[in-house]
C-alpha cells in the first residue's frame, strides 16, 4: 500500500529567498553551477575504456544541480545549458542502451553502476521539467540494460563494486523513480531485489543491522583495505541507499523500510554528527561525534553534508518531525556554507573543525572533484526544504528573509513574507498576505536549542511554545497579519573531551588568525554561567567575515598578573572561518580547556 508524504514541499518557483543565505545561494549558482565546462563532463562517455574511476557521476550530480537551480529561478540561460547537456550526453548511448565510460570486461566493476545511477537520475529529472521523452526513453535503456547484466541468476548487485555493494545497490533511487515514470512492474521488481539482496550473506545489512541497533561504524570488522568491497562503514553510499529505500517504502508502504531509515539516522546523530552538523573521516562513519575534538584527517566532506540534509528532508516530508529540521538547519548554517568559497568559485571537499579550507583535489584526470559537482545540489535544495505544506497547514522550517506563496486552495493564495536578519539577530516577522480571510493553522518550527522562545500574533503572546516541536497557530488571517518570532540567541558553551566550543542559536563559532588577538591553538578557559557564554557583537566588519562576536577566555597557563583576567577574545561564524582558503585564516572550533587542578569544573577525559 503505497505511502503519501505528511509534508509537501512548495513548488520552489514560488520561494524568493533573499538575504545572506539567499545571496549564497545566487552565488553559488551563478558562479558554480552555471560556469561549469559541461563539454568536459560529457567528453568521459565517448571513450569506453575506463577500469576503476567515476568519472561519470560528474555530469549526473551537476546537472542534478543545474536542474535543481532551474526550478527555482526559471533562468532560460541556464535551461540552454541543461538542453544542451543532455543532447551531449544522450548522443553518447550505445545501441544496447549502456551510459558510461567502462570498458565490456570492466563493466560492473568499481564505480560503473554508481555512476549510472547519476545518469539515470539527471535524465528523469530533466525529463520532469521538460516532458522530453528522449530523455526518460534513454533512461529506461539504461535500466534495462542493467538488467542484462545483474539479477538473479547473473551477478548480483551486492558484489558489484565496492563498499559491500553499497555504491551499485544505490541505484535503487532512480529505479523507483522509473518505475513511478513509467507503472512498468520490472522496475519495482528489480528495486525489491536489490533490497533483498541486503540481506544476503555478502550484503550490506541495512535493514537488519539498524535493527539490531548495531551502529553504523561498527557494522562489520576494520577493513584490510580502505577503499575496498569489504569497507561497509563508507557514509555517502550508505545514506544514498536509505533514500533508496525510503522511496521504496513511498510506493510498498513496507513499514520496515521506514523504520530502518529512522534507525539509522537517529543512531548518526547520537553517534556521528558533529558540532557544525557533519561527519565522517575519509567518507566513513567513525564514531566521530565523540572523536571530533581529535585532529583528523579529511572530515566532513561535502558530499556527505549533502546527503545527510537530502536524507533528513525524506523523512522531514514523511513524519513531519521536527528533529530532522534541526539537523538540516544546524547543516547547512554550518557545514554548507563553510564549503563555499567566499567568492563561489569552488565547493571544498572537506571542512575540518580546526586549520585550513582549501580547494580539494583534481579527480580521474579531470578538472573537477565529487564535491565541486555534488555541492552546488545542496544549495539548491534549500527553497523544497523552507517551507512545506500538510493540508490545510503551512510549516515554516527554514527561517531567513525569503516570500513565498502557496495555493492553499483553489479560491486562495497565501503569501508569507520574512522580514529578518536570522541568525544574526533573535527575531524574525512573518507577514500573512491572503487574498481573503482563510482560516488555516501556521506552524512555526521551535529550534530544539531555543529554550526561551516568544511567539506573537499582531502584538498579541502566543502560549505553549516548546523547544523542539512546531508552534501550530490556528486561526482565520487576514492580510497584513504578522507574526513575530523571537528567538534565544544565547552563547552555549559545549563541552566534550577536555575541549569547549561555542554556538550561537544554530550558528558554530570559531577562532580565526585573521582577528590578530593570539594563538588560535592555545588553551584556555572559557568563561560561563551555567553554560552560557557572554557573547559581544565585534566593532566593525572583517572582509569576508558574516558574524563575529568576542567571548570572555582566560588564555593559556599563566594566572600571575593579567592572565588571571579574562581577556575579550573574537570568535567568527563557522562559515566564515577559513574562507579565504589561505594561511591568514587559520581557524579553530575546539578550545582546549586549560587544567586547573583546584576547580572542579575541570572534567577529566
Amino acid at each position: 500500500m503505497a505511502k503519501t508524504d505528511l509534508l509537501e514541499a512548495w513548488t520552489p518557483s514560488n520561494i524568493h529567498i533573499n538575504g545572506y543565505l539567499g545571496g549564497k545561494m545566487d552565488l553559488c549558482i551563478n558562479e558554480r553551477i552555471k560556469k561549469q565546462d559541461v563539454q568536459h563532463l560529457i567528453d568521459p562517455f565517448k571513450t569506453r575504456n575506463e577500469t576503476r574511476l567515476w568519472q561519470t557521476e560528474f555530469w549526473g550530480k551537476w546537472i542534478l544541480s543545474a536542474i535543481a537551480a532551474y526550478e527555482y529561478n526559471h533562468d532560460p540561460e541556464l535551461l540552454k545549458i541543461i538542453q544542451n547537456a543532455v543532447s551531449g550526453l544522450l548522443a553518447t548511448q550505445t545501441a544496447d542502451g549502456y551510459i558510461g565510460n567502462y570498458s565490456p570486461e570492466a563493466q560492473l566493476q568499481h564505480w560503473d553502476i554508481w555512476g549510472r545511477k547519476y545518469t539515470m537520475l539527471g535524465l528523469l529529472a530533466y525529463f520532469d521539467i521538460s516532458g522530453d521523452k528522449k530523455a526518460l526513453d534513454a533512461a529506461r535503456k539504461v535500466a534495462d540494460h542493467l538488467f542484462t547484466q545483474v539479477a538473479p541468476g547473473k551477478a548480483d548487485i551486492v558484489k558489484t563494486g565496492n563498499y559491500r555493494g553499497m555504491p551499485s545497490s544505490s541505484i535503487l533511487e532512480p529505479m523507483v523513480s522509473l518505475y513511478r515514470h513509467t507503472g512498468e512492474k520490472r522496475y519495482l521488481d528489480f528495486a525489491k531485489y536489490i533490497v533483498a539482496q541486503w540481506e544476503t550473506a555478502d550484503g550490506p545489512k541495512l535493514i537488519s543491522k539498524a535493527a539490531e541497533g548495531v551502529a553504523v561504524a561498527d557494522r562489520f570488522p576494520f577493513p584490510k583495505s580502505w577503499w575496498s568491497w569489504e569497507n561497509g562503514q563508507k557514509a555517502y553510499e550508505m545514506m544514498s541507499c536509505y533514500e533508496g529505500l525510503l522511496d521504496l517504502f513511498r510506493i510498498t508502504g513496507e513499514p520496515t523500510y521506514l523504520k530502518s531509515a529512522e534507525l539509522a539516522v537517529r543512531n548518526i546523530i547520537d553517534t556521528e554528527i558533529n558540532v557544525a552538523g557533519s561527519g565522517t573521516a575519509f567518507e566513513c562513519f567513525y564514531h566521530g561525534g565523540q572523536r571530533q575534538t581529535e585532529p583528523t584527517y579529511h572530515t566532513m566532506e561535502t558530499c556527505v553534508t549533502f546527503t545527510w540534509i537530502k536524507l533528513c528532508n525524506n523523512l522531514l516530508r514523511l513524519t513531519g518531525n521536527p528533529m530532522y529540521a534541526d539537523q538540516i538547519e544546524k547543516s547547512v548554517y554550518n557545514a554548507l556554507l563553510a564549503s563555499m568559497k567566499f567568492d563561489g568559485s569552488q565547493i571544498a571537499k572537506y571542512s575540518p573543525l580546526e586549520g585550513m579550507r582549501h580547494e580539494g583535489e583534481e579527480q580521474c584526470e579531470m578538472h573537477i572533484n565529487c564535491c565541486n559537482a555534488n555541492g552546488p545540489r545542496a544549495f539548491a535544495l534549500l527553497p523544497k526544504l523552507a517551507l512545506m505544506t500538510s493540508g490545510n497547514e503551512i510549516l515554516v522550517n527554514l527561517y531567513s528573509q525569503s516570500s513565498a506563496s502557496v495555493q492553499l486552495n483553489q479560491k486562495n493564495r497565501v503569501t508569507l513574507e520574512q522580514v529578518t536578519t536570522y541568525p544574526e539577530s533573535d527575531q524574525v516577522e512573518i507577514t500573512v498576505q491572503s487574498e481573503k480571510p482563510e482560516t488555516f493553522t501556521l506552524s512555526l518550527r521551535i529550534p530544539e536549542w531555543s529554550t526561551k522562545t516568544l511567539v506573537s500574533v499582531n502584538g498579541i503572546p502566543v502560549n505553549g511554545t516548546h523547544s523542539g516541536s512546531y508552534q501550530k497557530i490556528n486561526r482565520e488571517w487576514k492580510s497584513g497579519d504578522k507574526v513575530v518570532l523571537k528567538l534565544d540567541m544565547s552563547g552555549r558553551l559545549i563541552a566534550l573531551n577536555g575541549y569547549q566550543a561555542i554556538m550561537r542559536g544554530p550558528v558554530l563559532l570559531a577562532r580565526d588568525s585573521r582577528f590578530n588577538d593570539g594563538f588560535v591553538d592555545e588553551a584556555a578557559i572559557i568563561r560561563q554561567k551555567n553554560n552560557e557564554v557572554e557573547l559581544l557583537p565585534s566593532a566593525g566588519k572583517q572582509e569576508h567575515i558574516w558574524m563575529s562576536f568576542t567571548a570572555p577566555l582566560v588564555l593559556g597557563t599563566d594566572l600571575e598578573g593579567e592572565g588571571r583576567n579574562p581577556k575579550q577574545i573574537h570568535f567568527c561564524d563557522f562559515a566564515s572561518a577559513g574562507n579565504t582558503w589561505s594561511a591568514d585564516s587559520r581557524y579553530r572550533v575546539w578550545i582546549k580547556q586549560t587544567l586547573n587542578v583546584m576547580n572542579a569544573i575541570y572534567k577529566p577525559y
